[in-house]
Order: C-alpha cells, then structure tokens, then sequence
C-alpha cells in the first residue's frame, strides 16, 4: 500500500509541474474552449484554456511506468489504449480550435476508432485467457468465452462515451473519476493481493487530484477531449483486461446515468413530439437548469460514487 500511496503522490506532484507549465502557455497561444451556445450559463466560460488532459495523463503514465517494477502485458496494452485515445482526443481539440467551433472529429471517425480498439481488446482477452468476469457484490466468477467480444465492444464504446458526456461542468469528470478509479484500484488489490494494474489506478488518482486543484469552480483549465476519451479508455481497458467489466455499472453509475438521460431525454423527444424529460441532457445540466452550482453537482457526483466504491469493496472482502 505504501507504494501505491507515494506512486499517487509523485504522479500528483509531476501532473500540477505540467499543469503549471501548461496552462500559462495554452493562454499565451489563445487555445481557449469554444462553449456551446445553447448552454447560456457557461458563455463566461469561453477562452478557458483546453486540453489540460496532456497533463495528468502523461504524468500518470510516466509514474506509472517508473514505479511498475515486472512488466505486465495487461498494464503494458493498458497504458497503450489510454495514450492511444488521449491522441484522438488531442486531434479532436485541435480541430475544434481550428475551426472555431465546439466540432472537432465526426461522430462516425470517433466511434470506428472506438470500434477499432474494442475489437482489438477483445481479441487480446479472448487470446490470452482473460475471458473470466468477476460478478459485483459477490464471491463469485464465470467465464463467457466468446462472449468477451461483443462484451468489450459494449463496455468500451460506452465508457469512452460516458465519461465524455460527463465532461460538462466544471470539476465533475474528474472529481467522479477520482473514486472511480481509487475503488477500482482497492477491487484490484483484493482480487490479487499486488500487481501493476492497482499502481495506474493510483497514479490516475494523483494526477487527477493535481488536475482538479485548476479546475474547480471557476475553473482555470479544462481536459477536453483529450482527457475525457483517454480517462474512459483507461477506465474500460483496467476494469476489461482484470475482469472487471461489470464493475464499471455500478462505480462508474454516474457516468451511465449521463448517458442514460441522453438516450432518454432523445427518445422521448421524438416520440412525444417535442417534449423533454430533462430540461437540458446530459442530466447535470438539467440539475444545473434547476439552480443547483457545480460545486454542488460535483460534489454530489463525487458522493454517490464514493459510496458505491465503498459498497463493492465491503462486498468484495
């Protein structure tokens, strides 16, 4: 436990160097973030500078590549798959700066690289034997086999979404990713008793919490997509490559739930005819529409998923 606190620790210190260093430059280049225009209460928000997801994911990456002492194949890939989609999340901030609009990659590009690493994921799991799911709030497993593959489709197009969708407000990605990650990392720990794959959870747990120290309210830089799509794609490929993809619907449940008011708050809207669930989708915005502060909001996020963690540990020991 010691190694994982100071891996948390030093991931903290190198990500708020880089965020330090970062955020005067992104300023000096003008990269600020195009807000939409039908979310009125963030126009005061525009120019913010974007990208800051560099930061915390390189400084995750580089401490956790100094403190994993065996290479593991599944850290190893993981640590591919994180960086892999924080360089489409990058393409995709610089594009909306070159346009100057919030539209960057299409709908269509995101998802085949989505579809792409998915697929490649699953096969990894379906080759190596990594095929054995853990069932949340028991003792027990089962193996699915060939089952992994439509599995790690679903779980990875989805996490990558959600926790994109939940980059809305400031301060509330990274304060669920916090707990999410963090009970991930205890899960991991009781399931093996070490391993490399607890150590990245930590060391995401540190630089996002130097992350967070620049983008609570009112928040001084934001991770874009750049940090969004990498955190889910470190988020799917941990809980797919360790058997815990069925953890991800209860621990990330406030980043399902973004989605969910999404896919409901469009359906309704067709079938009604025009009318709306939410006042606004994803459902923090609604809550926003309804007065409560970011602060609040994320802060909240961050409660309920503390305490789901907190459940799935207690269930697991």
């Amino acid at each position: 436990m010691k190694t994982y606190l100071l891996a948390a620790l030093v991931a903290f210190g190198i990500s708020f160097l880089f965020l330090l260093v970062l955020i005067p430059v992104l300023r000096k280049i003008k990269f600020g973030q195009n807000i939409l225009s039908y979310v009125k209460e963030h126009k005061a928000k525009g120019g913010t500078p974007t990208m800051g997801g560099i930061a915390f994911v390189l400084a995750a990456s580089i401490t956790a590549v100094c403190f994993i002492q065996k290479a593991e194949r599944n850290t190893l890939l993981t640590l591919v798959v994180g960086l892999s989609y924080m360089l489409v999340g990058v393409i995709d901030d610089l594009l909306k700066r070159a346009h100057k609009e919030n539209l960057g990659l299409r709908a269509w590009q995101k998802l085949l690289f989505q579809l792409l690493i998915a697929l490649l994921c699953g096969i990894y799991c379906l080759r190596s034997g990594a095929t054995v799911l853990h069932l949340p709030f028991t003792q027990k497993s089962v193996n699915i086999g060939w089952g992994i593959l439509p599995l790690a489709i679903f779980v990875f197009v989805g996490t990558v979404n959600a926790v994109n969708l939940t980059d809305g407000l400031d301060g509330l990605a990274a304060s669920t990713s916090i707990p999410f990650f963090l009970s991930l990392a205890i899960l991991l720990h009781l399931q093996s008793g070490a391993g490399a794959m607890p150590t990245l959870c930590f060391c995401l747990v540190g630089a996002l919490t130097a992350y967070l120290c620049f983008n609570l309210p009112p928040a001084s830089v934001f991770m874009g997509d750049t940090g969004s799509l990498s955190l889910g794609g470190f988020a799917a490929a941990i809980a797919t490559f360790s058997g815990n993809a069925l953890y991800i619907l209860v621990l990330g449940a406030c980043f399902v739930f973004s989605v969910i008011s999404v896919v409901l708050q469009v359906i309704y809207y067709k079938v009604t005819g025009g009318r709306r669930i939410f006042l606004m989708a994803p459902a923090h915005h609604h809550f926003q529409q309804k007065g409560y502060s970011e602060t609040r909001i994320s802060y909240a996020y961050f409660t309920v998923t503390l305490l789901l963690g907190t459940i799935c540990v207690i269930t697991a020991l």
